[in-house]
């Protein structure tokens, strides 16, 4: 099948963005098209397989998905809710903290009285300071509108001035529980000296709402949204890598793809990152001053990221995270490592096959790299699709930093490279050539507290017809990606007539 040469709606990228915009368009009776370059849907919801084990690029877990939680609220509205295969984290600690150079393990815990009561027991000279903290969490999440499913702007124009290292040193003397507090930044890529609170606050509130794990890989949630898209009517295309937008008279009038397929449509919403948008349009249909706002807007660094397959019945599964570091100044300062301190911190995360909770299967380790590293490759592109070897430089650059990654974990998991079956790498390059984000960014735009609107970026553009949607709106992750399809989608629909739509599908649930 190929697409047909009109559609009400076309959408390039088949990230959760573009999915959750397809599907909102498609149950209201728009004929929809996702325009997909890779051979796997879903972004960074792809999953690949390695020994008959099932890693995750992307989605390593899922919060805020417990009944009535806001994610609960929108994956029930797009009808995937019932068909998720979940496994719930360790309550009393889905993510563990921890440091070189200090033998405890701080926990988060899920529920909120429940995380403080676990952190006072580490800290219980500091509970003034770890209720202040959560009280400033939840009440900064209250000031986001459609985090509450409530309608207004999809941000707050209050929180954007408070960062969150200054913050933390307002409320604890205490280094050690200001960084445990931080621990969990590379959730967005947080910098001591750029990040908001409000971006910290986003992210770890849904997990301490409540913490899951996807069973098989968090692909699942694509293939449920593309059956709900298919129900609808709607249509979705691999292999179909869009290389020009055609503007004419102020609006964009199809997409051409590289296989040579033309879809016209009345409206496009690109799912892709904006700069990378503005190319496919051609900078000259924008205001000078809009392409050098976008294009001046600084990328999230990359990462470097090691998937290691366990050897049958040997490492123990390990139902939480770890955000380790080296040292307690690491959490703030990770990404502005040395070749000789690298890695200041890493990630660890356990994939979970279902019915197999004693033995892990494998486990995914994380760490910053800047792009900088692999740009003597960066001329080369290779995915599933497009395969192109990189050489045997390349090669060793990748088994040298996995190397070492592994000589940090003995550290912590003294028996770990025995039960190491194989590993494999992926570098800023891989999530560069799979995701199209620019120089490999892991989440999309830097949210600077002191250039706090200049990440902020519209779903409507200059062109009139022409939307963007995902994770350089308002918030990458799931939840907040999930929320970028309703904004954008509001503009269409009316954000009032959509929201009512969402709250009474969960109405009618209950």
């Amino acid at each position: 099948m190929k697409p047909k040469s009109h559609y009400d709606i076309v959408i390039i990228g088949s990230g959760l963005g573009g999915l959750v915009s397809a599907i909102i368009m498609a149950k209201e009776g728009y004929s929809v098209c996702v325009l997909e370059k890779n051979q796997q849907f879903g972004g960074n919801l792809q999953t690949f397989s390695r020994n008959k084990s099932i890693f995750d690029t992307g989605v390593h877990y899922i919060g805020s998905l417990g009944k009535g939680e806001n994610l609960y609220q929108y994956f029930n509205y797009l009808g995937i809710m019932d068909g998720l295969s979940l496994k719930k984290m360790d309550e009393d600690g889905f993510d563990i903290i921890s440091f070189d150079d200090d033998e405890n393990a701080y926990p988060y815990a899920q529920g909120f009285n429940n995380f403080k009561a676990q952190l006072k027991t580490y800290f219980p000279d500091e509970s003034e300071a770890i209720n202040t903290y959560c009280e400033q969490i939840q009440e900064t999440c209250n000031a986001f509108p459609l985090y509450r499913l409530k309608p207004g702007r999809p941000y707050a124009d209050g929180v954007f001035k408070l960062q969150i290292k200054s913050y933390l040193e307002s409320i604890t003397n205490n280094k050690r529980l200001q960084a445990v507090l931080a621990g969990s930044n590379f959730l967005y890529a947080g910098d001591g000296y750029k990040t908001p609170f409000y971006v910290h606050s986003l992210s770890v509130n849904s997990y301490i709402q409540s913490a899951y794990r996807c069973i098989n890989g968090g692909s699942q949630i694509t293939k449920l949204l593309i059956r709900q898209l298919k129900k609808y009517g709607g249509e979705v295309y691999k292999h179909h890598e869009v290389e020009n937008l055609i503007c004419a008279d102020g609006l964009i009038k199809a997409a051409v793809c590289t296989n040579g397929n033309k879809i016209e449509g009345n409206t496009f919403i690109s799912n892709i990152e904006p700069k990378i948008t503005l190319n496919l349009v051609g900078k000259e249909h924008f205001r000078k001053s809009y392409t050098n706002r976008i294009e001046g807007i600084e990328s999230t660094i990359s990462a470097f990221s090691l998937y290691i397959v366990l050897k049958p019945d040997c490492f123990k599964y390990i139902n939480k995270n770890y955000y380790h570091f080296k040292t307690q100044d690491a959490v703030w300062n990770a990404q502005h490592y040395t070749q000789e301190t690298w890695p200041e911190s890493y990630m660890l995360s356990m994939g979970i096959k279902k019915d197999n909770n004693i033995y892990g299967d494998n486990i995914t380790i994380m760490t910053y790299m800047r792009y900088e590293e692999v740009e003597p490759w960066a001329d080369t592109f290779n995915t599933v699709a497009h395969k192109n070897e990189r050489g045997q430089t390349y090669e060793a650059f990748k088994k040298e930093k996995a190397e070492i990654i592994i000589d940090e974990l003995e550290k912590k998991f003294p028996n770990i490279r025995n039960c190491i079956a194989e590993y494999y790498t992926s570098s800023p390059l891989s999530y560069r050539d799979y995701i199209a984000t620019n120089r490999g960014s892991m989440y999309g735009y830097t949210k600077d507290v002191n250039k706090s609107m200049q990440s902020f970026i519209s779903p409507k553009t200059k062109i009139d017809n022409l939307l963007f949607t995902g994770q350089s709106l308002n918030m990458h992750g799931i939840l907040g990606v999930t929320i970028s399809g309703v904004v954008t989608c509001s503009e269409l629909l009316g954000q009032d007539y959509l929201l009512d739509k969402i709250i009474a599908a969960n109405q009618t649930e209950n």
